[in-house]
């Protein structure tokens, strides 16, 4: 397959050894979803509203717009249902680094919160085999989200031929964002089709001497890896990169992953060297404020932006992170916890996550677009209504950062790789360490 074809579901799943019962596994390059921009008819089934009590939800989104989307989808949920205490068990730290452990400590002491946050796709898959879920097939179809959802999404959501969570979003990672005012200055036109041109860009930056040229964070334990994904994307292609996560270390054996890390620890001597001590936003922030010139961040960033009162396209820019302008996606989804101390209020904050009324208060604060296929685009701005059309139109390859192609037993290693490398740049022991973490993601 040449690069630049994009893969039939077919081959997809056939890479990744999985039967079409396990399609839901998510590991897979697949063509373009459809759009999500025409009008579609739900009506959901009336269900018996709580009449008080208390909801526990649990997530890591803390940060600028990611908390003021939640903070969004509260006021809507509250509206609703106002006799309803929300008890908002948030953990600070991106991809869910630090959450997800307290989460498994409660979850192993059977004192699971009513709701969490999971990313759909294979990380679902830990908690399934887990059994710390309950099935929402039925709660799907009696809500009508079956009717509003892509065909795509709704195949990763599914797991042993059931629905297990319900995705408020979709989120694209592979975005490098950059300060048009920097770039503009240093005669860099913001394109980076390849590797070779971010190198270009980069050098020339790094021989000016008055900024960063690339800000890369790492403090909270994903940022390395993040970084990593989007630069396997460029080194493997399309059809090459979504091998890499099916559970056997043949593509770590390849040449071309010691090249990725070859061309990640490049990438590196033009970042700042404190990575240990910033997070995603404060990466995010050094580009806001004109002191670095470019970060590789997914689209919360943009959420980060919004919620500084900034103006995507005059404050800062993107593109595609280089050498690949397919659409790696993930989507923040939540669950219905087995044994939550509340469910009738958990399905009723459920309803709200898939209502269209509730993404469409949460997903323009968060910088995602909508998992539904009728949002009202009015809502929407300039970068959110491009990323709708990108996600209808370019390749779909999924995070391993973020769960879409990865278990949690797999992040675990993999964000501990990375930043590990981030620190000792020691290729060999990344390399090894990465071989030898492949079998988890079966897990």
């Amino acid at each position: 397959m040449k690069k630049g074809q994009k893969l039939t579901r077919r081959q997809a799943l056939k890479w990744m050894g999985l039967s079409a019962a396990g399609a839901a596994l998510a590991a897979c390059a697949t063509p373009p979803a459809t759009a999500p921009v025409a009008p579609a008819e739900s009506k959901p089934a009336d269900q018996p509203k709580p009449s008080g009590g208390k909801l526990e939800i649990f997530s890591w989104w803390t940060n600028g717009g990611e908390a003021d989307g939640l903070n969004a989808m509260f006021e809507v949920f509250r509206a609703k249902n106002p006799g309803v205490d929300i008890v908002n068990a948030t953990v600070a730290g991106g991809a869910g680094t630090n959450a997800k452990a307290v989460l498994q400590t409660r979850l192993a002491g059977g004192q699971p919160p009513d709701s969490w946050q999971v990313h759909a796709g294979r990380e679902t898959l830990s908690y399934v085999n887990a059994g710390q879920l309950e099935p929402l097939t039925e709660f799907f179809t009696e809500q009508g989200f079956d009717k509003v959802m892509p065909q795509f999404l709704l195949d990763q959501l599914k797991i042993n031929g059931e629905i297990w969570t319900v995705p408020v979003n979709i989120h694209r990672s592979n975005v490098l964002w950059y300060n048009p005012k920097v770039l503009e200055q240093a005669g860099i036109e913001p394109k980076f089709p390849t590797l070779d041109s971010l190198w270009a860009a980069l050098e020339k930056l790094k021989a000016a001497g008055n900024v960063t040229p690339i800000a890369v964070g790492g403090k909270d334990k994903f940022e390395a890896s993040h970084t990593f994904e989007s630069i396997l994307l460029a080194t493997f292609g399309v059809e090459d990169y979504v091998k890499l996560w099916d559970g056997t270390d043949t593509m770590w054996n390849d040449p071309r992953a010691a090249e990725a890390l070859g061309n990640l620890k490049k990438l590196f001597s033009y970042a700042n060297s404190d990575r240990s001590a910033l997070g995603w936003a404060d990466a995010m922030t050094q580009v806001l404020e004109g002191k670095a010139a470019m970060t590789i961040m997914g689209d919360w960033a943009h959420g980060l932006g919004i919620s500084k009162g900034l103006k995507v396209n005059v404050d800062y820019g993107w593109t595609p992170a280089p050498g690949s302008d397919a659409f790696m996606w993930l989507s923040d989804s939540f669950g219905l916890a087995k044994g939550a101390p509340n469910p009738a209020q958990a399905k009723a904050w459920l309803e709200v996550c898939g209502s269209r009324e509730g993404q469409d208060a949460f997903n323009p604060k968060k910088g995602s677009i909508p998992a539904r296929t009728d949002p009202d685009l009015t809502k929407y701005d300039d970068y959110l209504k491009a990323a709708i059309a990108d996600f209808s139109s370019k390749p779909l390859v999924p995070s391993a950062a973020h769960g879409a192609g990865t278990t949690n037993a797999y992040q675990a290693k993999f964000h501990n790789t990375l930043e590990v490398f981030s620190s000792d740049l020691d290729e060999k022991a990344a390399l090894d360490s990465l071989k030898e973490a492949a079998a988890d993601n079966n897990k």
